[in-house]
């Protein structure tokens, strides 16, 4: 039995595609909530 290199092929293309989605799901995830400024506590001096 041959190898079927067009399965392997199509198998390799759906692996970055998924990866692909996942990083620009991150990416938009971040991009809708952006971190909030970090409030520093004001600090008396003596």
């Amino acid at each position: 039995m041959k190898p079927n290199y067009q399965y392997e092929k199509r198998q390799r293309e759906l692996e970055k595609k998924k990866k692909k989605a996942e990083k620009e799901q991150k990416k938009a995830a971040t991009t809708e909530t952006p971190p909030e400024p970090e409030t520093v506590a004001p600090q008396d001096k003596p």
